[in-house]
């Protein structure tokens, strides 16, 4: 019981300290509660929260302008009620297509509204995919930019009676096309009636291969939010750049922190660093929430663009999503200060680890320490803890539970906590270093080899933009190494393949050197910043 009491205490003082409690008066406190019996906890029930505390304050800006959280409010609520009529009854999946836009925020809360799933897709799917999970998750009715029209296509096949709602238009659509803002401003005051279930949220993995699968989780209470407030300094009522893609995980988590802070959310379709530096300077930002490879092509401006930056009123940035690049963080540090937040985190888990500024200058390449509440053990195969930087399975036992797969696959479970799927280890402070995933070790002529050990030190040389280090099937050697390197330009001593392997060769054994280098342009990566391994050249699975 005082354990119990000491962890209320601590939350209670963590969201006053942050602002995200406040003094309001006794009306606002008794929507608030009206709110949450109505609504409960679930991933939109901020955004009502927010327009009470603020009504008129700014909640979002776009290329289109501001809007504020009671707009949100009446937008997503006649959108709701346009919705219902056009779709002649009860909707149980809503499927989104788009990318960082008010119309992404209108369909997200109008399924909230309708009580049924809101279906986040990834905008780099192509259309057997789309139509794949679109299927699988039983959704009728989806909201796309018009970019995407080509790609719902094969959805528009396979799905009988699919209603198609436009987004972003780049032009007005004609008086016939269903469109977002053809429908809030045809059902302008009204609002659908109060739905019998609570509306709830789909995110899919975010892995690279395969049909990415549907994950469920509990939101999360006030001591996780604490947790994480606890490591990545947001305040209420202050303004932040979201441009981490708001249908992944992560950028989705930031989106709705920032609503449960009040805070206003600017964002822009896509991503440019140049702009985003303008937009953190321009608004007055102390929030820029990423995925890691934004941060790294911030930094791969000239000079001459970085030093128009100021960033003064920037105080954290937050990042998570794939690896990040270390020269590229301490480089953004050693430029606009300690500010960098790198956030280690799984879509059925939530937030498991942070790495603070403190963290990243000690080790560039760390997650970071568990948040409190969360446990992160490191294992061997048979389920026994390893010592101190030794490599193992990583166990999570997050703070909120995992609920399943939509699909209904399971995840496996050791002592109450999640296989993660990643191995790493734990050094003597207790920080976290992700190694890989648990089917990337190769083994080469009977050796064990982790490409990201590699990958490491060939991204530390200097004319190395980023590399991605797998393995292929080897007739002699069962698995060899091969890696494929994008430079930083093409200007200046640009390295040959011998003199890369010779890189690597100073710094590992030799099984570890790569038997092949293979240079590209670029590295494809899809929308979360994550490395497309089956595109790369002579990938064949």
């Amino acid at each position: 019981m005082w354990q119990q009491l000491r962890t209320q205490l601590w939350v209670f003082k963590v969201l006053v300290t942050s602002r995200m409690l406040v003094l309001m008066s006794p009306v606002k406190y008794v929507r608030l509660v009206r709110i949450l019996r109505e609504q409960g906890t679930n991933a939109t029930t901020s955004f009502a929260l927010a327009a009470v505390r603020r009504p008129h304050g700014p909640a979002l800006v776009d290329e289109l302008g501001t809007l504020t959280w009671q707009d949100l409010q009446e937008r997503s609520a006649a959108l709701a009620a346009g919705l219902l009529q056009v779709a002649g009854g009860p909707i149980e999946t809503v499927a989104i297509l788009c990318r960082n836009h008010r119309g992404f925020v209108d369909a997200l809360l109008a399924n909230s509204r309708l009580g049924g799933s809101a279906l986040l897709l990834n905008t780099g799917f192509s259309g057997p995919q789309l139509a794949d999970v679109m299927e699988r998750e039983g959704a009728r009715v989806i909201l796309y930019d018009e970019e995407f029209a080509g790609v719902v296509a094969d959805a528009r096949d396979r799905i009988d009676g699919l209603v198609e709602v436009l987004g972003w238009t780049d032009v007005a659509p004609d008086a016939d096309t269903l469109s977002i803002e053809g429908l809030i401003a045809a059902h302008d005051g009204q609002a659908p009636p109060r739905p019998a279930t609570r509306g709830r949220v789909v995110l899919l993995t975010s892995g690279t291969t395969g049909t990415p699968k549907g994950a469920r989780r509990s939101g999360g209470g006030a001591d996780e939010l604490a947790s994480m407030l606890e490591r990545i300094p947001w305040r209420g009522e202050e303004t932040a750049v979201v441009v981490a893609p708001m249908f992944h995980a992560w950028g989705f988590g930031q989106l709705v922190v920032a609503a449960t802070m009040a805070c206003t959310v600017v964002t822009r379709r896509r991503f440019d660093p140049e702009s985003t530096l303008a937009l953190v300077d321009e608004h007055g930002a102390s929030g820029l929430s990423v995925v890691p490879v934004m941060l790294e092509r911030i930094m791969d401006l000239p000079d001459e663009v970085l030093d128009r930056a100021s960033l003064r009123t920037l105080r954290f940035v937050s990042a998570s999503g794939s690896r990040m690049r270390p020269q590229s963080v301490i480089a953004f540090m050693d430029r606009f200060g300690d500010v960098v937040h790198n956030s280690y985190n799984a879509t059925e888990a939530g937030q498991i680890s942070v790495a603070q500024p403190a963290d990243l200058r000690h080790a560039a390449d760390t997650a970071g320490r568990p948040v409190r509440g969360t446990s992160v053990r490191v294992v061997d195969d048979a389920g026994r803890e390893v010592a101190p930087d030794v490599v193992g399975r990583i166990l999570v036992r997050g703070a909120s539970p995992f609920d399943g797969y939509t699909a209904g696959a399971e995840k496996e479970f050791v002592d109450g906590h999640m296989v993660s799927g990643d191995v790493g280890r734990l050094d003597g402070d207790g920080r976290l270093y992700v190694v890989g995933r648990d089917d990337d070790m190769i083994v080469s002529g009977g050796e064990n080899v982790y490409p990201i050990e590699v990958e490491k030190v060939l991204g530390g040389h200097p004319a190395v933009r980023e590399v991605v280090v797998i393995g292929v099937e080897d007739a002699a050697f069962g698995q060899r190494l091969a890696a494929y390197v994008a430079l930083v330009g093409q200007g200046g001593d640009v390295p040959t393949e011998d003199e890369l392997k010779s890189h690597v060769r100073d710094q590992l054994a030799g099984y570890k050197v790569p038997r092949e280098v293979v240079f590209l342009d670029a590295l494809p990566r899809n929308a979360s910043g994550k490395i497309m391994v089956r595109e790369l050249p002579g990938v064949t699975r």
